[in-house]
């Protein structure tokens, strides 16, 4: 039997298989509300089989935002628009829903940018953007904007915003939430050392530099129901030779978030430094991954141009992940599920309206129904 299409148990929720749709950013809101975009694009994604769906990075408060078309919960407007995109959704296969996860995150320095289809630079206050924070006053290049440092009052604020975002998961009725503390962005940040130079309690050491992700991880465990699961994205090291944040750290970090409650850790890695220099091939992040899990008894999740159902086969086959999440290979073929069962041999579950789909050499790709043509 396929490992990659065996079940998965994350607290009370149940995921059919161990394929992950990762999330991707779409750059298509407006003051972060959801648009028409987002409905039909979650909603061709929520019909693939996938074993759990993640939504985008979404901001917590404005100016946490990537670009100024990210989407965000942080108000009652963005709030309604989710909830009508996942209105839609749900009623799209309502006897069976691929689970929906939301990635809460915030981008502090790398805030305010513009989209990658208009070159990705920071925006200034002057043309439209706005002033960024970060743990300490570094920017992530040099010609951008000084970030403003966060003080301890700041970061007590900055924790009650993220709770009201996992209020409003609740309210919304999302399955899971996956805090980001990868790629660079706000809490990657606190993290390395390469953008925490700060001289207090939450920077320095590992411990200290460690602090305000888990508070602020525990906090959100806290408020998020307990049979609801919550994980992590990292990034496992800064592909850069000045920074000390690798897999050793990283390994110490898991950990520590395991032992706050951590349901999965989604392992990454890079984005913190311009300086990075990664040797991007098919499943370059897999040992980050495979490392974290010979240290931890939580699920790992994998990422990182994994296409092939092979590969991924081997993966979870191999005890390397629990999990395989896929970006790019969704956008290419959102049926990349159904392709993948019927060449491991699985079964999964589908809109009946598509049942007729599966060619005669996929077997029972949809277990035993059976439809005909009038």
């Amino acid at each position: 039997m396929s490992a990659l299409f065996q079940p998965l148990s994350l607290r009370e929720l149940q995921l059919d298989n161990r394929v992950i749709i990762s999330p991707m950013c779409q750059y298509s809101s407006i003051d972060g509300i959801a648009q028409a975009w987002h409905s039909v694009h979650y909603g061709q994604l929520a019909l693939s089989s996938a074993g759990m769906l993640i939504l985008e990075a979404t901001a917590v408060e404005a100016i946490g935002r990537i670009t100024p078309s990210c989407l965000g919960l942080y108000n009652d407007q963005n709030e309604a628009a989710i909830a009508q995109m996942l209105g839609t959704i749900r009623a799209l296969n309502p006897q069976k829903q691929v689970p929906i996860c939301l990635q809460l995150g915030h981008a502090g320095r790398k805030a305010s940018s513009n989209t990658p289809w208009n070159g990705g630079q920071q925006i200034t206050p002057e043309s439209g953007g706005w002033d960024c924070v970060a743990p300490s006053a570094v920017p992530h290049l040099p010609t951008e904007m000084l970030p403003v440092a966060l003080d301890e009052a700041a970061l007590g604020k900055l924790t009650q915003t993220f709770l009201q975002a996992v209020e409003r998961c609740d309210r919304l009725g999302i399955d899971a939430i996956e805090l980001h503390a990868a790629h660079g962005y706000l809490i990657h940040q606190f993290l390395s050392p390469l953008s925490n130079q700060r001289t207090d309690k939450y920077g320095g050491s590992l411990a200290n530099r460690m602090r305000y992700p888990l508070e602020l991880f525990t906090a959100m465990r806290q408020a998020w129901p307990e049979s609801k699961p919550m994980g992590v994205r990292v990034s496992a090291c800064d592909w850069d030779t000045d920074s000390s944040w690798n897999i050793t750290e990283c390994v110490q970090f898991a950990g520590q978030l395991q032992a706050a409650g951590c349901d999965w850790i989604d392992v990454s890695s890079g984005g913190v430094s311009a300086n990075q220099k990664i040797a991007l091939k098919p499943g370059y992040q897999v040992h980050f991954a495979d490392a974290i899990k010979k240290a931890v008894s939580m699920p790992v999740m994998a990422v990182g141009l994994i296409t092939d159902a092979t590969e991924a086969e081997h993966i979870v086959g191999k005890n390397q992940a629990d999990m395989v999440a896929l970006a790019r290979a969704f956008l290419y073929n959102p049926r990349w599920v159904w392709h993948a069962a019927a060449e491991l041999g699985a079964t999964v579950s589908a809109p009946q309206q598509y049942w007729r789909c599966s060619p005669a050499a996929a077997g029972r790709l949809f277990g035993d129904t059976k439809i005909g043509m009038r």
